[in-house]
């Protein structure tokens, strides 16, 4: 019961922020002595901390406390095909260092080591060692097999798949490690922090080297029975089944081929813009007015319409969250996604672009990486055993 009243006390002032002891006595139905109680032995362990006093009433003053942000750190993990972005934050979700640099890697093993030198000078410059991390979580393309230890489906990152690539990084990461598909902690990044938060059904399709797809369903991410959810690059874009000469079952994703960064550029190419050497430019191009330039904007827009209808059949969501490279054009690609969708069926989702930008996948991974924490600090100032790499799948 003592520890129960702890957690409940610990809960709201995570939840709540500050409160003083007859505050929290109110919000959580418990008794003035037993807040008083776990407040001293939650102070003890390093979790509450006294900032202060406040006015109580006419001539009187309490103690305010607050969850102590200092009681343990979290590592965040944005392994991308152009960039790794790596983030140490507090316990209050606040980022004492952030690292971000180019990935130039053309082997698993160069992005094993690499991933391990970023991690220890991110976590060197919050005055930590990676020892002193709590938890940590790596997005990055691809389904994490946990039972085999693979990683599948990233054809964008050389070797990535290679049998044994999760236990190499958590080898060199630490044993609380959570490795998540990276559409899928865009998803968490902008329902806790972006432009879905609030909304319960909803869809954030990354579109930029490759295509990715977190899906969140009554408030909570919806991985599916292997972990595949989302893996819309493989949707058979074009194919009607009437010409079997035309589909080959191994091609690593036919929307993926069709809409992706690469796919622009080959458009844009067969428009004559043979100055175009990658999606930004072209999409530079439309924002310029290139007749051209638009025209591939155009396509591509009803590309990711065939991509919405589908997905709108099945889950309608009420929002479809627009991100990566080539999701951030927003402005030029919504007008025509929605006539192709009125053209396609009734079904219409509201389609707004994210608000993370960039750092989508790094926040969402901070936000995952939180919730284990919170748990794992917990349980060590109880004398517990230390949550394992299984427990970390927190439900979102």
């Amino acid at each position: 019961m003592r520890e129960l009243n702890q957690r409940i006390v610990l809960d709201r002032l995570r939840s709540g922020g500050a409160a003083t002891r007859p505050g929290l006595a109110k919000d959580t139905g418990l008794s003035k002595p037993t807040v008083g109680q776990a407040l001293l032995d939650l102070e003890q362990d390093g979790l509450v901390r006294p900032i202060g006093r406040t006015s109580a009433g006419p001539g009187r003053s309490a103690v305010l406390y607050e969850a102590d942000p200092a009681a343990g750190h979290v590592l965040g993990v944005d392994i991308g095909r152009a960039r790794i972005r790596l983030a140490v934050a507090d316990l209050a979700g606040t980022v004492v260092a952030r690292v971000d640099e180019p990935n130039r890697c053309r082997s698993a093993s160069a992005l094993v080591r690499t991933v391990h030198e970023l991690a220890s000078r991110t976590a060197e410059q919050a005055g930590l060692g990676l020892s002193d991390l709590v938890a940590t979580v790596v997005g990055s393309p691809g389904v994490p097999d946990r039972s085999s230890r693979i990683l599948h489906y990233a054809p964008n990152l050389p070797g990535w798949g290679r049998r044994g690539l999760l236990d190499e990084l958590e080898e060199v990461l630490g044993p609380s490690l959570l490795v998540e598909n990276d559409a899928n902690l865009s998803a968490v990044g902008e329902r806790d922090r972006g432009a879905a938060r609030g909304v319960d059904v909803f869809v954030c399709v990354n579109v930029g080297t490759g295509i990715g797809m977190g899906i969140v369903l009554d408030g909570k991410l919806f991985r599916g029975a292997h972990g595949a959810a989302g893996e819309v690059g493989y949707l058979p874009y074009g194919w009607t089944g009437e010409d079997e000469g035309g589909w080959t079952p191994s091609a690593p994703g036919l929307l993926e081929e069709a809409a992706a960064a690469n796919s622009v550029v080959a458009l844009a190419r067969e428009r004559g813009l043979t100055g175009a050497r990658s999606a930004r430019e072209v999409f530079a191009l439309a924002r310029a007015g290139d007749a051209g330039a638009l025209g591939v904007v155009e396509q591509e827009a009803r590309r990711l319409a065939f991509l919405v209808a589908s997905v709108s059949a099945v889950i309608d969501p009420e929002l479809v969250v627009l991100g990566g490279g080539i999701g951030a054009n927003t402005e030029l690609l919504t007008g025509p996604m929605e006539q192709a969708l009125r053209r396609i069926g009734p079904l219409f989702p509201r389609i707004v672009p994210g608000e993370l930008g960039e750092d989508a996948v790094l926040t969402g991974a901070i936000a995952t990486a939180l919730r284990a924490a919170q748990e794992i600090v917990f349980d060590r100032r109880g004398g517990q055993a230390v949550t394992q790499r299984s427990e970390l799948l927190v439900t979102d």
